[in-house]
């Protein structure tokens, strides 16, 4: 007779709260300043212990939706047949890599499977430095890639956050590509390229240090730095200086790949560039742990050395059956395509609630990844930071999850579940407006 798992009490939030203080680590953070008990999710909604219901505006992991049927059941069925590592011949994984390269220009054909976005930014850095034989890499300030060591070394996010340890000298800082609040502004068709002019310097330092670049890191969309598009043409200057100076580039898809960006399925075909390595996570498994790199043949080949990559969970039979259904949801509910419909809409409706608005700063994004950056002042762009940690708290009050970004904090940051709706989206113009009418 099989045996049973032991119940899991149904603890108070309090309770959970001074347990998570005694247990677990002490950094782990909470969301709000009375935070949420969540018990069950479906599509764009999560649900409290009292069975409210709460639209999900904020987690771009369950990006087909949250507890997808199609997804929990490729899970299920194939975790009751069998899971085991790579070293053992399976269809899952070579159907899974031959489909997710398919969805990637030609040149980019070979994968590597991994459990996380950070690992996915860190077996991408290896490869790099191997195929390259050089150590520097530049980044994008602000940028975050991932909280393994080597990766929090690569993000100015956390070195030069609190707690960090500033600048590593083997990392060179690029100037963010910010078009609203830097020092090229949207009205400048070039601002772009000059932004990318600054990876001159990043190369200048490198050298200085009688190193070479190994690898250029930007994100396709930028996340952490604050929902930041890209300037047109930025990406096309910024690689054909890192290339000229012998680094290789990779793209992060890790928070806007998989059909988020609306018209692309991955962010960087915007800018019209084919990076050298791509990176991707969070939403490659809709909330299973699961990333990839892909990358060119001849740069995977380079890492040919005699040293394996190996990776117990990597690639699992489970893994790529969960991949395959999210790719397979995608594809059959027409996700990327909606997910333009409704961002355009969202855009619109807050371009429009812009003129009444003077907190608004900025509206950015595309698709399903869109920032609303509030200012206390149009002329200075004031921070309006407090303001924007004000709009969180009513809307969570409204029973809508949002959360702030950005190196002010003062960015709203709009990445919900592909499966949100046009109603959702009527929803949240309207709350919004009201929390702005209340503030201001």
């Amino acid at each position: 007779m099989p045996t049973s798992a032991a119940p899991i009490p149904n603890r108070s939030a309090e309770d959970i709260i001074a347990l998570r203080r005694q247990h677990l680590n002490p950094s782990l953070s909470m969301s709000y300043r009375q935070p949420l008990k969540m018990v069950r999710g479906a599509g764009a909604y999560l649900y409290d212990q009292d069975g409210h219901a709460y639209l999900d505006m904020v987690n771009n992991v369950c990006h087909v939706g949250h507890c997808h049927p199609t997804v929990v059941a490729a899970g299920q069925a194939q975790m009751a047949q069998l899971n085991t590592n790579t070293r053992y011949l399976h269809d899952n994984i070579v159907e899974y890599a031959q489909r997710l390269s398919a969805t990637f220009p030609a040149e980019l054909s070979v994968v590597f499977l991994t459990n996380s976005g950070t690992e996915a930014n860190d077996l991408a850095l290896r490869i790099a430095k191997t195929y390259t034989q050089a150590n520097d890499v530049i980044v994008v300030d602000h940028a975050y890639h991932g909280n393994s060591p080597t990766m929090i070394e690569l993000s100015p996010y956390k070195f030069d956050g609190k707690g960090g340890r500033g600048r590593p000298p083997h990392i060179q800082v690029a100037e963010i590509p910010d078009d609203y609040r830097g020092r090229f502004r949207k009205e400048d068709p070039k601002a772009g390229v000059h932004y990318a002019d600054d990876l001159h310097c990043a190369i200048a330092a490198i050298r200085a240090r009688g190193e070479k670049p190994a690898a250029f890191y930007c994100e396709s969309v930028l996340g952490c730095g604050g929902q930041v598009v890209l300037p047109a043409g930025y990406l096309q200057a910024a690689y054909a200086h890192a290339h000229a100076a012998g680094a290789v580039c990779i793209a992060d898809e890790v928070q806007v790949g998989f059909g988020r960006a609306g018209d692309y399925f991955w962010a960087f075909e915007a800018q019209g560039v084919i990076p050298d390595i791509v990176t991707m996570g969070k939403p490659i498994g809709n909330g299973h742990p699961m990333g990839a790199v892909v990358t060119r043949p001849e740069i995977a080949q380079a890492f040919m050395t005699g040293m394996e990559y190996f990776n117990t969970f990597a690639g699992n039979p489970v893994s790529c059956a969960i991949g395959l259904a999210v790719l397979d949801v995608i594809q059959q509910e027409g996700l990327q395509a909606h997910a333009k419909q409704v961002g355009d809409f969202l855009l619109h409706g807050l371009n429009e609630m812009k003129k009444n608005h003077a907190l608004i700063g900025d509206v950015r994004g595309t698709g399903l990844f869109i920032g609303v950056e509030l200012v206390r002042d149009h002329a200075s762009l004031e921070p309006a930071t407090a303001e924007a940690n004000a709009v969180i708290e009513f809307l969570k009050a409204h029973r809508i999850l949002l959360s702030t970004d950005g190196p002010h904090d003062n960015v709203l940051k709009l990445k919900p579940p592909m499966v949100f709706s046009m109603n959702n989206a009527q929803e949240f113009l309207m709350r919004l407006d009201q929390a702005l009418s209340q503030i201001s």
